[in-house]
């Protein structure tokens, strides 16, 4: 038996006893009563009892410990052309007068801030300010559309809302504060206050009695100290998608969260504590709150903030000089990252101008990674590739080839195993499991291990709805895939209609509602079609009423109609007007088979179909807006 397998064994076999070790890592202010609280089946609670504080793992341990001059951050953003280090102390002063200038203002433990911020580093200081006071933040992607802040804003209902004059995207200026304002005018909540930081690209104009000067408030404030948490109190509320276009509102623990990310930074990752990790993302997706903002600093270590692209700021070739002039050992990104450099440089010939010696592995998620992609990274990189799977609901790895246990050889297309913690198994709709190397349902054996989703904020039969329900003593993840007779994960597809593009998980049916809000369209589907570049792209099908005009009008309409409400973000540039969607007898739109023309797979037509002739129509309908692409 291999070091992994006695590692995953001993997870398995007694999770209380493996979980308490690594809870020993972390600080705790009182001792859990209850590795696992398993009280209440299927509702799992971890170190119930316990009380700590986010904050002081995260940053105070470490000045306590020597750490203090040690660079906590490197803030590089190739758009302002600035680079800046803060140290643990300067981050702990920064972090106290965050908290300090929040508390004065009211807020408390248990309050709710929705943080609304670009990469900058005041965007991780927001979110450690909340968690030193107990406060649970909430980070929305910084520039995301006005009403889909507001839907966030009257689910969290927060007291108060942290934000900047403006976001860069590459050579534009995007300004925040007219979506904040309108956001908040839609809103049925409103904030007591918001804290507004000013760049120098753009100045915001503040509203009297509401806004207040981040730099100013900061600067007054007297430094507050971490108050005491329980384990099972929530650290964050973070929305993704929901099937119903109402976003859901993943709820993370303070106690299991940070026991998992601190394992999982030299377990999974193999970092040490000093050295430099950098994980290319964004604070408003999952990746940059574990893998940005907690984890590493959990484990005190560096990490890099990024306020740049993969390409554009300015080539090619700028993720290799950051490695180099940071001396990074460990980069996490999308696999679309690397198919955007990769199209620009094919023979990595930017590559060639760095120094990349102390650098050990790249790790991939957000997607699943092409094969085609990984061995290119794997060929011009010359280190361990490593695809692993993870989701926002579950906060870190469900399946990783553990670099700081033992490296496992690499299955292009799998991100190896489930990782120590996860009991994976693959079902059949009936709930049954089926043998190795047949597609299911993957599903996790409750309890989950630490770090995953406790609940969904204020909709607790929600959570259990939409993942406890259909397989019941197991977490649903809604993806399909296989196991095979190595014990090898392959994630397949999503079993519902969430589409990935660029590794943003984003709802086909939140589009649809944008798409059926215009007054020419009586009906519309929108599937996700294979990208090369970004993985999936969103492609709109609009059957117009009777006597609309121009469907030329209607679909530039839509478009911009999309890039208004969900933001550029969902990458919608492609509609067409179709006369009839093909459907099933009994009244089901047929998207997966219209997914399958568009890519060029092979077609299985269901046996359900009203009028297979209505297929051919669609594929001319593809044809003509070019699908699918040429290889």
């Amino acid at each position: 038996m291999g070091r992994f397998d006695e590692v995953y064994q001993a997870a398995k076999a007694d999770p209380e006893g493996f979980w308490g070790q690594a809870a020993e890592e972390i600080h705790w202010i009182e001792k859990w009563d209850k590795v696992l609280d398993d009280s209440d089946p299927p509702y799992y609670r971890w170190f119930a009892g316990g009380t700590l504080n986010t904050c002081y793992n995260a940053v105070d341990r470490h000045v306590k410990d020597g750490r203090g001059d040690q660079a906590a951050i490197i803030y590089d953003s190739p758009v302002t052309d600035t680079v800046s280090h803060l140290t643990y102390r300067q981050l702990q002063d920064a972090v106290a007068k965050c908290a300090g200038a929040l508390a004065a203002r009211g807020v408390e433990k248990g309050d709710r801030v929705i943080i609304y911020m670009p990469m900058v580093p005041e965007a991780l200081i927001a979110m450690l300010a909340c968690a030193r006071l107990g406060a649970i933040h909430s980070v929305v992607f910084g520039g995301f559309a006005a009403n889909e802040l507001a839907t966030r804003i009257d689910d969290a209902r927060p007291k108060a809302i942290l934000s900047a004059s403006c976001g860069i995207e590459v050579n534009r200026v995007i300004p925040y504060k007219p979506l904040l304002d309108a956001a908040i005018q839609m809103a049925i909540h409103k904030p007591e206050f918001c804290l507004l930081l000013q760049r120098p690209q753009e100045q915001a104009e503040m509203t009297a009695g509401r806004d207040h000067d981040w730099n100013e408030a900061v600067d007054a404030a007297e430094p507050h100290d971490c108050v005491p948490v329980a384990a099972t109190d929530p650290l964050y509320i973070l929305y993704t998608s929901g099937t119903t276009g109402q976003p859901k509102g993943i709820v993370r623990d303070n106690g299991g969260h940070a026991v998992a990310l601190k394992w999982s930074m030299k377990n999974i990752y193999n970092i040490d504590p000093g050295e430099v990790y950098w994980a290319a993302s964004d604070v408003g997706w999952v990746v940059g709150h574990s893998y940005i903002c907690y984890a590493p600093l959990l484990h005190g270590a560096t990490t890099v903030i990024y306020e740049g692209k993969p390409v554009g700021t300015p080539d090619p070739g700028a993720f290799w000089r950051v490695i180099e002039q940071h001396k990074v050992v460990s980069l996490f990104t999308a696999p679309t990252a690397f198919r955007a450099i990769r199209q620009q440089d094919p023979e990595a010939e930017h590559l060639a101008r760095y120094d990349l010696s102390q650098f050990r592995v790249l790790y991939l998620a957000g997607e699943r990674c092409d094969p085609d992609t990984l061995e290119w990274a794997l060929e011009k990189l010359q280190v361990p590739v490593i695809d692993h799977w993870w989701q926002t609901e579950t906060g870190w790895s469900i399946a990783a080839n553990c670099m700081g246990i033992e490296y496992l050889p690499v299955k292009p297309g799998s991100p190896t195993r489930p990782v120590p913690g996860w009991d994976l198994r693959v079902l059949d709709a009936d709930g049954k499991e089926v043998p190795a190397g047949t597609i299911g349902a993957l599903a996790g054996k409750l309890p989950m291990p630490p770090g995953c989703f406790p609940t969904l904020w204020n909709a607790k039969e929600r959570y259990h709805n939409a993942y406890l329900k259909n397989f019941p003593g197991y977490y649903e993840t809604g993806d399909a895939g296989i196991i095979d007779e190595d014990g090898y994960v392959h994630v397949m597809a999503r079993t519902d209609d969430i589409i990935n593009v660029a590794g943003h998980r984003l709802s086909t049916g939140a589009m649809e509602e944008v798409l059926a809000a215009h007054p020419d369209v009586a009906e519309c589907a929108v599937i996700g079609v294979a990208d090369q570049l970004k993985g999936q792209l969103p492609v709109g099908f609009l059957v117009l009423k009777a006597g609309a005009d121009s469907s030329n009008e209607v679909t530039k309409e839509v478009v911009q109609m999309v890039r208004d409400r969900i933001g550029p973000v969902a990458a919608f540039k492609s509609a067409a007007v179709v006369k009839r969607l093909p459907k099933t007898r009994s009244g089901k739109i047929l998207r997966a088979t219209m997914r399958q023309i568009a890519d060029g797979a092979e077609v299985k037509v269901p046996a359900t179909i009203d009028d297979p002739a209505i297929l051919d129509e669609i594929k001319e309908t593809l044809a003509s807006i070019g699908y699918p692409k040429a290889s």
